[in-house]
């Protein structure tokens, strides 16, 4: 089976969750993942991820994706080497981690250029029938 891969820079600001979501999801409609709740899955993952990376990181938020058949990874890469934490939601936050746990199969860190790489496994893709463009 062959892997499929993308990797871009996120532009940082406000809108880089929004669009970080839209780039992921064009990248996985091309490459034939369209499911609707399985997509929704994973813009959830990439918002939580990238904001986590915007609010807490330094210097940089790299995008990855790997999908091999039904199994899709997303990693998000940032320059802080400080490894995100599971917190209790409060009013200013703290369910980021909560929602990435429920919607992966599993989910780590790992260093990454002087900062970390979070990777978060999505559940396997529904449609195993898909076509690979």
């Amino acid at each position: 089976m062959t892997a499929l891969t993308a990797q871009f820079d996120v532009p940082l600001g406000v809108d880089s969750p929004r669009t970080s979501r839209k780039a992921v999801l064009a990248v996985l409609s091309a490459w034939g993942y369209v499911d609707d709740d399985w997509t929704a899955d994973m813009s959830v993952v990439v918002s939580e991820l990238v904001t986590n990376a915007v609010q807490h990181g330094a210097g940089f938020v790299v995008i990855g994706l790997e999908a091999y058949g039904e199994q899709v990874v997303v990693s998000v890469a940032d320059g802080s080497a400080v490894v995100p934490r599971r917190r209790e939601p409060d009013g200013r936050g703290g369910r980021g981690l909560v929602l990435v746990e429920a919607l992966t199969r599993r989910w780590h860190v790992e260093e990454h250029e002087g900062g970390k790489r979070v990777r978060a496994e999505l559940r396997p893709y529904p449609d195993t029938d898909r076509e690979h463009p």
